[in-house]
C-alpha cells in the first residue's frame, strides 16, 4: 500500500520513467522525504507574508488575520518561520543612510563663494609671494571651515537617534511559551504581550484586550489616551481612529493586550515618519544665502577693480602685467577675510547667550534665521501646552459654579466659587466636597514626584482634591468592588464601605453625562438629596453642553446606596491648559509682526479653546481640518494657509504640507513640536524647534532649537538674538567695507597721479591688523538692543551689502579719504619727496579715521548717547589698545624704526583727532536726519488714518 502512494508520489515529481527501475523506500526515509516537502510548503508559505497596512488589518476578523500571517493565534510562530520570514523582511529596526564620507562633508563647506573667493586671494598671495598674507587668509578659512564642520555634523543624527524610540525589549509568544525578546527580533506575524508601561514594539493589530489605554499623544497630538479594542472596524477613518492597532513608539498606560505584528521597521508608521524624514532637505538658512550673495558682491567689485587700474595703466603706456599684479593685489586687500570669522564669532556668541536663557541651539546659522521669521507653527500638545490634564471648572448639582487654578498634577492652586472668589477647602461648601469626594474615591490614579501613574482625567482629580486638602479622603473608604470603564457604557464606578462608621455600602459613579444621569433619582441640593425633576436635568444638560463648547472635557459625578438609585453631584471640566507665559509670548511676538498658527491632532472645540485662551489672531479664529489640507492643491493651500490661524486633526503629512505651503508663500518658518508626529514638519521648516522636557528624541534631534525648560516663551529671546546677530555683521560690513575702500583709493589715486606712496608696507599691515583684529572684531559682540523686538521681521531678500548700507559706506570712505589726502597734501614737501614725517601724519590720520568710524559703526540707526558708551566692553578695550598700539609706533624708537615713523606733537594729534572725528559727527548727524524723517512719515501715516 505504501509502496504504491510513493511511487505515485515520485511520477509527480518526475523522479519515475521509463526504463528505470526504483526499489521501494523504508518507512523512516519516506518520513523524512515528506517532511523536508512539509518544510519546502512552509518557506514558500513564510515567504509569501506581507505587511498589511493599519486599515486593512483593522477591518481583518482574527480567523482571517491568523490566515494571512499563518500564525496560531495561540502558540504564536515557530522559530524556523521567524527565520524564513527574516529573511523576506529584514530586522524590525531603521537603518540611517549614511553614505556621504566624512571628508566629503568637510569638502562640502569650501563650497561657500565667500571661502572659495579667500582661497582664491590666498592663491594670489602666493603667486605675488606674499606669504604671510596668504598663511593669514588660509588660516583663517579653516579656522571658519572646521567650526561650521563641527558643528554640522553633530547635528546630522536627527534619523540615527530615531533607533531609540524603538523599544530595546518586548514579551513575545513563540512556540506556545512566552519569551522576553529584543524588539529588533520581531517579524510580521509573531505574538505580542503588551501590559501597563510597554513601550509599543511594532505595529500590532490587537487580538485580546483587557482595559488597554495606549498614550498616542507622541504619534497622534492627542492629549488623552485612546481607549482599545479587538474587534474588528467597519467604517472609513485616519490613523486616529484605528482602535483595534496599536502604533510603535506609543505607550501603554493601563491594562494589558495582546497582538498580532503586522508591520515592523520602515513598513510601520513610525517608518512612514522615518522615510519622509530621509527624503526632506533642511533648508538653506537667510544668513547663509545673504553671505553668498555677499561674496558674489565681492568677487564682481574685485574684478571691477582690476579692470579699472589695467584699464588706467594701459591709457598711460605702463606694463599690463605689472598693473595686473597690482591691481589683484589691490583686490585681495579690498577682500574682507575677516568677516567669516566675525560671523562665526558673532553666531557663537549668540548660542552661547541663548544657552544662559535655557536654549539650545545647533546649527549656528539657525540663531540669525529666528531673526526673519514671520511665522511660527506650534504644534498644541505637550508644546502650548503642557500635556498635563487640569480641571479648571466645576458645576455642583444645586447651581453652584467654581473655578480652578493651578496646572499640573500637584496640589499647587486653589478651587473659588464665582462670583464671590471664596476658597473651598475640605468641605467648607458640602455641595463642592462631595462633587470633589466622589471624583477622588472612584479613581485608580496616584501622583508621585509630580507625575501621574495612571489615566491622566483621574490624575486630574486626585490633584483637584489635592488642591481642596481631600487627598486623603480616599482612605476612609474600603473598595470593595469596581466595575471598570468601557468604552461601550462610558461610566466606572466603584462600591465601597466607610472605614469608621457604621453605614452602608455606598457606590461611587464617574462618566459621561447622559450615561450616569440614566442611573441617578436624586440630586444633591446642600447636602440634602432632591428628587432629579425634568427641569433639574435639563439644567445640567445645559451647563455640560456649555462646558464642552469651551473645549472642556466634561465628567459626571455621582454617589449613592445602589446602581440606578443614585444621587447626581454635579460636573467637572477637565483640559490640557496652556504653559504659563503662552499667551504672553504669542501677544509680543504677534505685535513684532510674527503670525502664531497651531496645527494640532486634537479635535476643533479643544482646539479653539486653545487658541482663544491664548489669544491666537485676538481670538478671531479660521481653522480647517487635516481633510480639508490634504484634499486642496499645494499652490490652492499657499493661498489659504496665512489666514488661517488653527489646524485641527492633522497627521505627519498634513503637517509637512503646510509646512511647505507656506514656505511657497514666502514666509520663514518656525515650528515647534514635542512628539513623533512632529519630526518631519521639524526639519523641512526653516527653523525646527523641540521641547527639552517633555520632547521624544526624534523631535528633539530633528529640529534646529531646543527649550531645555520646554518655555514657549524663550522663543522671544531667541528671536531677539537673531534680530541683533543681523544687524552686528551689518556693523561690521560697514566698517572693514569702509575702510578698506579708504584704503584703496587711497593708494590707486596716489598711484594713478604720479604721487609718492603716503603709506609704506608696513603702515599697511598695521591697518589691516586693526581693519580685521580687535576693534572689527568687537563690533560683532555689540549686547542686542532691546528695541530690536519690537521692529519687524527682517525680509528675507533684504541683502547685507542694501543700499542703504552701500551709500554710508561710501559716504564714510569718501570722508576719510578726503581727510587723510588733505593731511598728505599739507605735509608733502615742495619737491614730492616722501619723508618720515609725511607719513607719520598720514598713518596716524588714516588709524584714528578708522576708529572713530568704528565707534560710529556700532549701530546703524541709534545716537552714541542712547547705546551709551560703556556697554560694549571689549570695543572699549580694543579701541584703547590699538590707541596705545599706535602711540607706542609713533613714539618707541625701535618700532619707529620698522614703521619709519617719527614723534609728532601735542597740537599735531589734536589737528588729527578733530579732523579724524568728523566721519563720526557726520554720521551720526545723519543718523539724527533718519530719525526725524521717520517720525515726521509716521506722523503723517497716522494723521492720514485719523
Amino acid at each position: 500500500m505504501v509502496e504504491t502512494r510513493f511511487s505515485k508520489f515520485l511520477q509527480k515529481l518526475g523522479f519515475s520513467g521509463a526504463g528505470h527501475q526504483y526499489e521501494p523506500l523504508e518507512r523512516g526515509e519516506l518520513e523524512t522525504s515528506f517532511d523536508e516537502q512539509c518544510e519546502l510548503k512552509a518557506i514558500e508559505k513564510d515567504k509569501t507574508v506581507v505587511a498589511l497596512s493599519p486599515k486593512e488589518a483593522s477591518r481583518c476578523h482574527r480567523e482571517d488575520l491568523a490566515k494571512a500571517f499563518y500564525v496560531d493565534l495561540q502558540n504564536g510562530l515557530s522559530e524556523f518561520s521567524v527565520t524564513q520570514r527574516r529573511l523576506v523582511h529584514g530586522w524590525n529596526e531603521f537603518v540611517a543612510d549614511n553614505t556621504e564620507p566624512v571628508w566629503k562633508k568637510y569638502l562640502d563647506q569650501f563650497k561657500n563663494p565667500l571661502i572659495l573667493l579667500l582661497l582664491a586671494s590666498a592663491l594670489v598671495s602666493i603667486l605675488t609671494k606674499e606669504y604671510e598674507d596668504a598663511i593669514s587668509i588660509a588660516m583663517a578659512v579653516l579656522i571658519v571651515v572646521t567650526v561650521a564642520f563641527i558643528q554640522e555634523y553633530r547635528s546630522e543624527k536627527s534619523l540615527e537617534e530615531l533607533t531609540k524610540l524603538v523599544p530595546p525589549e518586548c514579551n513575545c509568544i513563540r512556540e506556545g511559551k512566552l519569551q522576553h525578546l529584543l524588539a529588533r527580533d520581531l517579524v510580521p506575524g509573531d505574538l505580542v504581550s503588551l501590559s501597563i508601561g510597554d513601550r509599543i514594539p511594532a505595529d500590532i493589530r490587537l487580538t485580546e484586550v483587557t482595559d488597554l489605554l495606549v498614550d498616542e499623544s507622541s504619534f497622534t497630538g492627542e492629549a488623552e489616551p485612546c481607549s482599545k479594542t479587538d474587534t474588528p472596524l467597519t467604517g472609513e477613518g485616519d490613523l486616529t481612529t484605528l482602535r483595534n492597532i496599536v502604533f510603535m513608539g506609543t505607550l501603554v498606560q493601563y491594562g494589558k493586550g495582546q497582538g498580532v505584528v503586522i508591520g515592523t521597521g520602515e513598513r510601520s508608521q513610525f517608518g512612514e515618519v522615518f522615510k519622509m524624514m530621509q527624503a526632506e532637505e533642511t533648508p538653506k538658512t537667510p544668513l547663509q544665502k545673504s553671505m553668498d550673495h555677499l561674496g558674489k558682491q565681492l568677487t564682481l567689485f574685485s574684478f571691477c577693480i582690476i579692470g579699472i587700474i589695467m584699464l588706467t595703466g594701459w591709457l598711460q603706456g605702463k606694463q599690463l602685467l605689472s598693473m595686473f599684479t597690482i591691481g589683484v593685489s589691490l583686490a585681495v586687500a579690498a577682500i574682507p577675510e575677516g568677516l567669516p570669522i566675525v560671523v562665526m564669532v558673532t553666531l557663537v556668541l549668540g548660542v552661547l547667550r541663548m544657552a544662559k536663557k535655557q536654549v539650545i541651539v545647533k546649527k549656528l546659522p539657525i540663531v540669525e534665521t529666528l531673526g526673519c521669521c514671520n511665522v511660527i507653527c506650534s504644534d498644541k500638545t505637550g508644546t502650548l501646552t503642557a500635556n498635563e490634564m487640569t480641571v479648571t471648572q466645576l458645576v455642583t448639582s444645586d447651581g453652584l459654579h467654581a473655578e480652578v487654578s493651578g496646572v499640573g498634577y500637584n496640589g499647587q492652586g486653589t478651587v473659588c466659587l464665582l462670583p464671590s472668589k471664596e476658597v473651598v477647602k475640605e468641605f467648607s461648601n458640602i455641595s463642592v466636597g462631595k462633587l470633589v469626594e466622589a471624583g477622588c474615591v472612584a479613581n485608580n490614579a496616584i501622583i508621585r514626584k509630580n507625575t501621574v501613574m495612571g489615566q491622566p482625567t483621574e490624575g486630574a482629580l486626585i490633584a483637584l482634591a489635592m488642591k481642596m486638602d481631600l487627598s486623603d479622603i480616599k482612605e476612609s473608604y474600603v473598595r470593595k468592588k469596581e466595575i471598570p470603564f468601557s468604552s461601550e457604557q462610558k461610566w466606572m464606578a466603584v462600591k465601597c464601605s466607610p472605614k469608621n462608621e457604621e453605614q452602608e455600602d455606598i457606590y461611587f459613579m464617574k462618566g459621561a453625562f447622559e450615561e450616569v444621569i440614566h442611573y441617578c433619582t436624586m440630586y444633591n441640593n446642600g447636602g440634602i438629596p432632591l428628587p432629579l425633576t425634568p427641569q433639574q436635568r435639563a439644567f445640567c444638560q445645559q451647563e455640560e453642553k456649555k462646558m464642552g463648547s469651551l473645549g472642556l472635557r466634561v465628567l459626571a459625578l455621582a454617589s449613592g446606596p445602589e446602581l440606578g438609585k443614585l444621587t447626581f453631584l454635579g460636573l467637572i471640566g477637565i483640559i490640557d491648559p496652556p504653559r504659563a507665559g503662552v499667551k504672553e509670548a504669542v501677544q509680543v511676538l504677534s505685535e513684532s509682526g510674527v503670525s502664531v498658527k497651531m496645527i494640532t491632532g486634537d479635535a476643533l472645540e479643544t482646539a479653539l479653546a486653545i487658541g482663544r485662551n491664548i489669544g491666537l489672531c485676538n481670538g478671531k479664529l479660521r481653522a480647517m481640518s487635516g481633510e480639508e489640507v490634504e484634499s486642496m492643491e499645494q499652490n490652492k493651500l499657499a493661498d489659504h494657509v496665512g489666514k488661517v490661524s488653527v489646524f485641527f486633526r492633522t497627521s505627519p503629512k498634513h503637517k509637512l504640507k503646510i509646512i511647505k505651503a507656506l514656505q511657497e508663500s514666502g514666509a520663514i518658518v518656525a515650528m515647534t513640536g514635542d512628539g513623533v508626529n512632529d519630526a518631519v514638519a521639524l526639519k523641512s521648516a526653516d527653523i525646527g524647534i523641540s521641547m527639552g522636557q517633555t520632547g521624544t528624541d526624534v523631535s528633539k534631534e530633528a529640529a534646529n532649537m531646543i527649550l531645555v525648560d520646554d518655555d514657549f516663551s524663550a522663543i522671544m529671546n531667541a528671536v531677539e538674538e537673531g534680530k541683533g546677530i543681523f544687524h552686528n555683521i551689518k556693523n561690521f560690513v560697514r566698517f572693514q567695507l569702509s575702510t578698506s575702500i579708504s584704503a584703496l583709493s587711497l593708494i590707486t589715486l596716489s598711484t594713478m597721479c604720479n604721487l609718492p606712496n603716503p603709506l609704506n608696507a608696513m603702515q599697511i599691515l598695521w591697518i589691516n591688523i586693526i581693519m580685521d583684529g580687535p576693534p572689527a572684531q568687537s563690533l560683532g559682540v555689540e549686547p542686542v538692543d532691546k528695541d530690536t523686538l519690537r521692529q519687524p521681521p527682517r525680509n528675507v531678500k533684504d541683502t547685507i551689502l542694501s543700499r542703504a548700507l552701500l551709500l554710508k559706506i561710501l559716504l564714510s570712505a569718501s570722508v576719510i579719504i578726503s581727510g587723510t589726502l588733505f593731511i598728505f597734501w599739507k605735509e608733502i614737501p615742495e619737491d614730492k619727496a616722501s619723508t618720515p614725517r609725511t607719513t607719520t601724519m598720514t598713518f596716524t590720520c588714516f588709524v584714528f579715521f578708522d576708529l572713530f568710524n568704528a565707534l560710529t559703526c556700532r549701530s546703524q540707526t541709534k545716537l552714541i548717547f542712547e547705546i551709551g558708551f560703556l556697554r560694549n566692553h571689549m570695543f572699549l578695550y580694543s579701541v584703547l589698545g590699538s590707541i596705545l598700539g599706535q602711540l607706542a609706533v609713533i613714539y618707541v624708537p625701535p618700532l619707529q624704526k620698522i614703521f619709519q615713523t617719527e614723534n609728532l606733537g601735542v597740537l599735531d594729534l589734536l589737528l588729527l583727532t578733530g579732523l579724524a572725528s568728523s566721519v563720526f559727527i557726520l554720521s551720526e548727524l545723519l543718523k539724527l536726519c533718519e530719525k526725524f524723517y521717520s517720525r515726521a512719515k509716521k506722523a503723517q501715516v497716522h494723521h492720514e488714518d485719523v
